[in-house]
């Protein structure tokens, strides 16, 4: 029987590539032979953030690259990650049709049998597949119930709920008190609980569209996985199984690569505690943290893709100045809207340069997540929820994943 390979490609931002890259992990314990489909740009920024040996081919694991499509000028626009994702639809299909033709054996012997596995956001992968008769898995990376919530999307469109009737709705309370009841396996929730991205008054909005598509496009792949278990998610779960039975959960991620990590005996296996980082990690936060006492700091992120204004940033700042506890803030270079990481740290407030000047505080453009978190010295969390950062710590305050976690 052929080896497997799979073709894992992530949608290339950080809440995509990581989980991808642990799924890759795991299949290669377990035989697989991987090939991982970065980006150009990622790749090099890898390469220097982690190291080359980071992303180098080992024996099972190869790394591959695709150009994004995007110029330097397009990576600066404030509209990025919407840029990104139309350039990435655009862009990639002749160039990953060519790479999976590449790959596939077809079965032949000696060769791998090639299985296309591609993330959220990254449905043309799938289209290719269908079209090449390759089997397909489809990655929500996110939660069980934010995947139901945007696969609704269509339905509350459908039933008039959206878009906005215009942007006074976003202020007037109608995304507060109304509730939607009818939505399987979830218990009611109002309407500003689902996707971020229906906040909009245009019936053609990009990402509203892309959202809606990308949930339901699910369909299109032999398998679906998550990034969860069932007990997490247990109704929400179930009733994703009544539409689509190859549904598989195989989380948290982390937690399984970390318990494998001590049996197997791959030289090349880290068991992903740490990930890849599209930032210069400071591991110094960690010698930090083992001076302070157990469960008395708070660690700050709001993760790779949020955006604060200045105002915001300050607010944060005072907030956690004004807890009395010393504190570790990941501050992104990109984090304050319109600025760099100069402006970014030229926002917080003078009392902060006191609190940092006092020892009270660690600023760092990014760290370690995974290790900070299991670090006894942290008691506390400040966080977006992404869902990469809601599985490692079980805590939330994001739409959908505040409402189910």
């Amino acid at each position: 029987m052929a080896r497997l390979h799979i073709v894992d490609v992530p949608c290339p931002g950080s809440g995509n590539i990581n989980p991808a890259l642990q799924v890759a992990k795991l299949m290669h314990r377990h035989g697989a032979y991987v090939t991982f489909v970065n980006t150009e740009h990622n790749h090099r920024l890898l390469r220097a953030t982690e190291g080359a040996g980071t992303v180098r081919d080992r024996e099972g694991l190869h790394f591959e690259t695709i150009p994004d499509g995007l110029s330097e000028a397009d990576r600066s626009k404030q509209d990025y990650s919407t840029g990104l994702a139309a350039s990435i639809t655009a862009s990639y299909v002749a160039t990953f049709r060519a790479l999976v033709e590449r790959l596939d054996g077809g079965g032949k012997p000696g060769v791998p049998w090639v299985i296309v596995l591609a993330t959220m956001l990254m449905s043309f992968a799938l289209d290719v597949a269908r079209e090449m008769g390759v089997p397909a898995v489809a990655f929500w990376t996110g939660s069980a119930a934010s995947l139901m919530a945007d696969m609704r999307l269509r339905d509350l469109r459908e039933r008039g709920y959206l878009p906005l009737k215009d942007e006074s709705y976003l202020t007037n309370g109608y995304l507060e008190t109304t509730v939607i009841d009818w939505i399987p396996g979830m218990a009611p929730m109002s309407l500003g609980s689902f996707s971020s991205f229906l906040r909009t008054a245009d019936p053609d909005d990009f990402c509203l569209h892309l959202i809606d598509a990308e949930a339901n496009s699910c369909a299109k792949a032999g398998a679906l996985i998550l990034n969860t278990f069932d007990a997490l998610e247990a109704d929400v779960l179930a009733a994703l199984r009544a539409e689509y039975p190859r549904i598989y959960t195989i989380g948290p991620l982390g937690s399984l690569l970390r318990r494998g990590a001590a049996a197997t005996e791959d030289s090349t296996d880290d068991g992903g505690s740490s990930g890849l980082s599209l930032w210069k990690q400071d591991a110094g936060c960690l010698a930090r943290l083992d001076t302070q006492e157990p469960r008395s700091v708070v660690y700050a992120n709001f993760g790779s893709n949020t955006v604060l204004s200045t105002e915001q940033l300050a607010e944060f700042a005072l907030g956690l100045t004004a807890s009395g506890h010393p504190f570790l803030w990941s501050i992104r270079d990109d984090l304050v809207r319109g600025g760099g990481g100069g402006s970014s740290l030229a926002a917080l407030p003078p009392v902060f340069a006191a609190e940092a000047a006092a020892g009270r505080c660690r600023v760092t453009a990014w760290c370690p997540q995974e290790e900070v978190l299991r670090h006894p010295a942290v008691g506390g969390f400040l966080t977006h929820s992404g869902w990469n950062s809601t599985c490692e710590s079980m805590a939330a305050d994001q739409h959908t994943n505040c409402r189910y976690t």
